[in-house]
């Protein structure tokens, strides 16, 4: 009687170092992205601004024909995607975090995380000290520098980061999916509204997104490990 089969060899355990190769790798092509739009945004690039130029006052033309619409944008900017909202899910995020699963570690990585973002977006803004579109009759008004867009790079990183523990916790196949898409809806959406509004430039939104998307995967690369 011949003798059953052996049992396959079980895989080995994935490399400590795996995931945060992944991340690294993850982030070379927002880091780049940010590097090069940064760099023809602070030269003052001409078909960049030339670009921008045509985007903002198309989107301007259309911002001042419909009232109604531009209303419901600063709703959207100001209250739903604004930063302070952005921080505020981040924060409860954290909490939700010790309290289910006491995971402390990973509550102050999303909390400094966040709170790293802001200080390379203001340092930024006062590094390349890009003005913003200025309108004889505008829908809207923002202070400090226009590059890059804060509103964008916020939403980048506070969507990026709870998507990655959405996925890192288990949750279920409906839940990743509806995250995914409120995140995607959210990043995209504020950068438009932005522009919509006339208070940034085109290569600002964009400028925020490669920018939160390179802390993603920076953060996600130094996250630890033992949390």
């Amino acid at each position: 009687m011949d003798a059953p089969p052996a049992a396959p060899p079980a895989a080995p355990p994935p490399h400590r170092g795996e995931g945060r190769r992944t991340a690294l790798g993850a982030g070379i092509a927002p880091f780049l992205g940010a590097g090069m739009l940064t760099s023809l945004v602070a030269l003052g690039w001409r078909p960049l601004i030339e670009t921008d130029t045509r985007v903002a006052r198309t989107t301007h033309r259309w911002a001042t024909d419909d009232p109604g619409l531009t209303h419901a944008v600063r709703i959207l900017t100001d209250w739903v995607w604004d930063p302070w909202t952005m921080r505020l899910a981040a924060t409860l995020a954290a909490v939700w975090l010790v309290w289910r699963y006491a995971a402390w570690l990973t509550a102050v990585w999303l909390v400094v995380t966040c709170d790293l973002a802001i200080l390379a977006e203001q340092g930024l803004k006062a590094a390349v000290g890009r003005p913003r579109p200025t309108w004889p009759d505008p829908v809207d008004s923002a202070r400090y520098a226009a590059f890059p867009s804060g509103h964008a790079m916020t939403a980048t990183v506070v969507c990026g980061l709870l998507l990655w523990l959405v996925h890192r916790y288990g949750a279920g196949r409906r839940v990743r999916r509806t995250a995914f898409a409120v995140a995607a809806v959210s990043v995209v959406g504020v950068g438009a509204t932005r522009v919509w509004l006339g208070v940034h430039w085109l290569s600002d939104v964009v400028g925020g997104w490669l920018l939160g998307a390179l802390v993603v995967a920076l953060a996600v690369a130094v996250h630890p490990r033992r949390a």
